[in-house]
């Protein structure tokens, strides 16, 4: 046999000397490594097994370089706001592009806006395989993802609209904007398309019937309960202890697949349109980028130009606030490795957040993550000390004081709106009806722009043609 217990091991613990065929065939993956050699101390008469299987993972591994070595060399994107991802799975890729695989549902003319800007089909292929969209002049496929592989999926309202809309944001995995893929992984396109709140006229079948109406469904209920109905059954998140279920809430709406947001959740009062419809949101920047923030069951998303990002609510390890000014501030979160792994956590900053949206920050995430402002955090991820905080000792002793920091921040908040009352004498200096009005406000999926996206909008207004 291959492998052999070292003497010194402590007392009851089996550490078994290194295996070269599985050293080799596991070197970049060693949560992997470390469970094939658990497996192995359990069940010695194994290791022949697993030492097979280490070798066939070799072989494998060496097909593929040899076959990606033949390929032209094209420089790697850094970031999460690379535009094309190199679909690294062969398989998927032919499958994905492959027109001629039967249809469970499609949906005409509907406006994307990620990662293309154009009119496409949307459609599910038989067997909930893939979501794809399809070009409607060529009949070809223009992008897509495996079903399996999709992780988030949300149903939004779209913020600023004359006309009632819904944005359905389509997050594979690593595709958050804050989960780089692991070694030998691939990474899909994030999807976004837009939708009207109307009948589901443009929605068919399989077979080219279209899909009947029933009383009170429209297009954004039908595409919802399609893709619930296909997606994969994720492990449904933890419930926050204190969350409760309020007037017109069901429990089988907080299981769905498809997240949408809720009063009980976030609601920000003060963005309610002149419909008198709810607002979920908030108006923020990431860098020079405005877009919207939306705290959701599941997580919290910053849409929705690219690059879309969301913070899982089991990745944030914390948050903490800074630039607190007079009508602004800060949210800074810290994001765990995928999976626990060791490594830095990830730091984001969204920026520029209205300071009376501050409270109801707090609360959720008091609520959805059980984190306080500066509170619940390592010694060594905590964010500076304001210049009116208190000095911490070495021991971290500050921690004791979570509660008091949270109570600061929320008579910050009142300070701030009686420094508003008596703003008001004096005339207006501020005007929030105008935050936000940047590019692309106010318009329809299809006009908007940003810098980013010139050069590929054009080629793709070339395809429509």
């Amino acid at each position: 046999m291959a492998f052999a217990a070292i003497n010194s091991a402590p007392s009851g613990t089996t550490v078994l000397a290194p295996i070269t065929v599985i050293e080799e065939a596991f070197a970049t993956e060693p949560s992997l490594k470390k469970r094939v050699y658990d497996a192995i101390g359990a069940a010695p008469q194994h290791a022949s097994l697993f030492e097979d299987l280490a070798r066939y993972t070799s072989t494998l591994l060496a097909r593929t370089t040899t076959t990606t070595s033949s390929l032209p060399f094209v420089p790697p994107r850094e970031g999460p706001a690379a535009k094309k991802r190199k679909i690294e799975n062969e398989q998927d890729s032919v499958d994905l592009k492959d027109p001629n695989l039967p249809v469970q549902f499609y949906v005409k003319d509907v406006s994307f806006s990620m990662p293309q800007r154009k009119k496409l089909t949307l459609e599910v292929t038989a067997g909930a395989k893939y979501l794809r969209a399809r070009n409607q002049n060529t009949n070809q496929i223009e992008f897509g993802v495996p079903i399996d592989r999709i992780r988030h999926a949300l149903s939004l309202p779209v913020p600023d609209k004359a006309q009632k809309q819904f944005n359905f944001c389509i997050i594979p995995e690593y595709s958050d904007g804050v989960t780089p893929p692991q070694a030998g992984m691939s990474a899909f396109d994030c999807m976004v398309f837009t939708v009207l709140d109307g009948p589901a006229k443009t929605a068919f079948s399989g077979s080219g019937e279209q899909l009947a109406h029933n009383e009170g469904e429209t297009l954004e209920s039908l595409i919802r309960n399609i893709l619930n109905e296909n997606l994969p059954n994720w492990p449904a998140p933890e419930r926050p202890k204190n969350a409760k279920l309020e007037k017109g809430e069901s429990e089988e709406a907080l299981n769905e697949k498809v997240v949408r947001p809720h009063r009980s959740i976030f609601l920000n009062k003060e963005l309610m349109n002149t419909r008198n419809e709810e607002a979920y949101h908030v108006k923020a920047f990431r860098g020079s980028k405005d877009g919207y923030v939306f705290f959701l069951r599941t997580g919290i998303l910053f849409g929705f130009k690219k690059p879309l990002m969301f913070f899982s609510i089991d990745r944030i390890a914390s948050y903490f606030i800074t630039g607190v000014g007079n009508h602004s501030f800060d949210l800074n979160l810290l994001v765990k490795p995928i999976n626990d792994i060791e490594g830095e956590h990830g730091k984001y900053a969204i920026t520029i957040l209205d300071f009376k949206d501050l409270d109801k920050l707090s609360d959720y995430m008091k609520k959805y993550t059980g984190l306080s402002d500066k509170g619940s955090f390592s010694e060594d991820l905590r964010a500076p000390e304001h210049k009116n905080g208190k000095k911490r000792d070495a021991s971290g002793t500050a921690r004791a004081g979570a509660e008091e920091e949270e109570s600061e921040l929320r008579k910050a908040v009142q300070d701030y709106e009686n420094q508003e009352d008596e703003d008001e004498s004096d005339g207006p200096d501020y005007d929030p009806g105008t935050e936000g009005e940047s590019e692309g406000s106010g318009q329809s999926s299809d006009e908007e722009s940003d810098d980013e996206d010139d050069d590929e909008d054009e080629d793709e207004d070339d395809d429509d043609n």
